[in-house]
């Protein structure tokens, strides 16, 4: 679908993405929420009802368990495509998770709506880096089995923003950045053109990542202030 045939998005910043929330399509997901502007009007205090469904997920790649999913070795092309395939699913699910939090939560200042929105579209820039790195590959998104750790986060913590703001940034998102490092040196290891160039997608996301997790930590100490809780212990 070509951003010029889709039909206009809702008025209001947190029904808005709801639209890509719920679409199934991988690369509709992330064009539609590159779609999304700031400059909506923005309703934080009503409570949207749960439309059910959510998030919209593909056909494809299939679900499994984590302890399912193999790795190969990163010297053939295939192991350096299931690893990539594997990262991409991660941005499709920190696209969902960033969306999620913008219509679930009410009652937070503007600001925050703006941060999170602003990370939904970063992940959704990742996500196409990645998707057109594989097809370059001769791989697609959906090609390889995948699973659903981060999504069970967002369900574990759909009642409580405290607990997603600890769990999902500062946690999962923290684990990222610790990872992608070793993972680029790996790929500098092969030496070959196409792994040079997934380093640089690797440094791109590297660099929003950080920025996600301050977000993730500033309105985590903001929740906690609120509340009264001390946000180290």
């Amino acid at each position: 679908m070509s951003r010029a045939e889709m039909p206009p998005l809702e008025t209001d910043l947190r029904l808005a993405v709801l639209r890509p929330l719920l679409e199934k399509n991988a690369v509709n997901k992330a064009e539609l929420t590159l779609a999304l502007s700031v400059d909506l009007p923005l309703d934080a205090q009503v409570q949207i009802a749960d439309p059910g469904g959510v998030p919209g997920r593909p056909a494809q790649p299939v679900l499994v368990s984590h302890t399912s999913l193999k790795a190969k070795p990163l010297n053939t092309p295939e192991g350096r495509a299931l690893l990539l395939h594997a990262i991409a699913h991660i941005e499709l699910n920190a696209i969902d998770l960033a969306l999620d939090v913008v219509w679930r939560f009410c009652g937070m200042p503007e600001a925050f709506y703006g941060d999170w929105l602003r990370v939904a579209r970063e992940e959704a820039l990742h996500f196409q880096l990645l998707a057109e790195h594989l097809v370059n590959l001769g791989w697609a998104y959906g090609d390889f089995p995948a699973h659903e750790g981060l999504w069970f986060m967002a369900s574990k913590t759909r009642g409580d923003l405290l607990a997603r703001m600890a769990i999902v940034p500062r946690t999962l998102e923290a684990r990222g950045l610790d990872a992608t490092p070793q993972i680029q040196d790996k790929l500098r290891a092969v030496g070959s053109p196409m792994a040079l160039r997934a380093v640089g997608v690797l440094d791109i996301i590297l660099r929003d990542e950080v920025g996600h997790v301050a977000i993730g930590n500033r309105w985590y100490r903001w929740l906690c202030e609120r509340q009264g809780l001390d946000p180290v212990a």
